[in-house]
């Protein structure tokens, strides 16, 4: 019988991370796998986004308050660099393949990993009770995203996941970039709308098309895999929003390099706000492939989240910025 204690990671949320209260022009397309991750090599591949004022957050009914999406308010970001994609597999293999470095689920010995994922015979492992499709998987890393029996083969041009907020910061380190701002972030994602729901608009699915990767169907047990996914898409899977960025919701939440406080926009600065000065959890972005309607509105461009920097989950990875001395 499977245990469903939850590891002492803190509150679980059903979307996201669990335990997360736990310690300008269109790019084009190219090959993900061609990531040209190394140190010096990454600005020509990276969207120019001109600095502006925007209307950061909202006021959404069908947003989550608790988790602090306003008051909407004005702020002003300088110009900047930014991937079009979250960084790919190939990319943070690279990284590991040159400095050795060992992410966070690996120095730990597991991580989070959505059942539906798990093979049938999957040994019984501790779960969450609040949220019981999160199995703690012993092996679980960014190379094995769901255990020892699992590996990357063709999935070179999906996200990395199972990286914790210190292993981005290691991955930027090395390549000579940051994490975003939650106001770079949400400025970029929004792609040049004014307060739209999502990168695209306001409709979920324009047309009848789908455009990001969320869970279809009756979560957690059946995903009909309308979109086209099961777990994690590539990572340019859908058409890029106006400023050229792919999947800025769905797929997998981005880490920001801001610490979380859900009643900061009540009082955060009008320019470049960095976020506040201390705290316990990393700002995430964007929702990710378990996000569904029924539960869970986090796929939009204004919601956020927190989690514990030294964690991480299979559906968790980061995008990268660069200030752009040009602008």
């Amino acid at each position: 019988m499977t245990d469903t204690t939850a590891p002492s990671t803190g509150t679980p949320h059903a979307c996201y991370a669990p335990g997360a209260t736990i310690d300008t022009g269109v790019a084009t397309h190219h090959d993900a796998a061609d990531d040209r991750s190394a140190p010096g090599g990454r600005a020509a591949s990276m969207v120019r986004v001109d600095g502006g004022m925007f209307l950061m957050g909202t006021g959404d009914p069908g947003g989550h308050p608790a988790d602090g999406e306003g008051p909407v308010h004005r702020v002003h970001v300088d110009p900047f660099r930014i991937d079009p994609h979250t960084v790919s597999n190939a990319a943070f293999r690279a990284f590991a393949d040159a400095t050795g470095h060992r992410t966070s689920a690996e120095l730990i010995g597991w991580s989070f990993v959505f059942v539906g994922l798990l093979p049938a015979a999957h040994p019984s492992t501790r779960g969450l009770a609040q949220a019981p499709w999160w199995r703690q998987v012993f092996d679980a890393s960014w190379h094995r995203p769901e255990g020892p029996h699992s590996n990357l083969d063709g999935r070179d041009d999906h996200p990395v996941v199972h990286v914790s907020w210190h292993d981005a910061q290691a991955y930027c380190a090395w390549a000579g970039l940051r994490l975003p701002l939650e106001a770079e972030w949400e400025y970029a994602a929004r792609g040049g709308l004014v307060q739209r729901r999502f990168p695209w608009g306001d409709r979920l699915e324009p047309g009848g098309a789908h455009r990001m990767n969320v869970w279809q169907g009756r979560f957690p047990a059946t995903n009909t895999m309308a979109d086209g996914w099961y777990g994690t898409a590539p990572v340019d899977a859908f058409p890029p929003n106006g400023y050229g960025l792919h999947n800025v919701t769905g797929n997998v939440w981005e880490w920001c390099s801001d610490w979380f406080d859900p009643g900061f926009y009540r009082h955060s600065p009008t320019r470049n706000p960095t976020g506040p000065t201390r705290g316990t959890l990393r700002v995430m972005r964007g929702g990710s492939y378990l996000c569904h309607g029924s539960y869970c509105r986090r796929y939009r461009v204004a919601a956020r989240t927190g989690y514990s920097p030294g964690r991480s989950t299979g559906n968790v990875g980061f995008r990268c910025v660069l200030p752009d001395a040009t602008g």
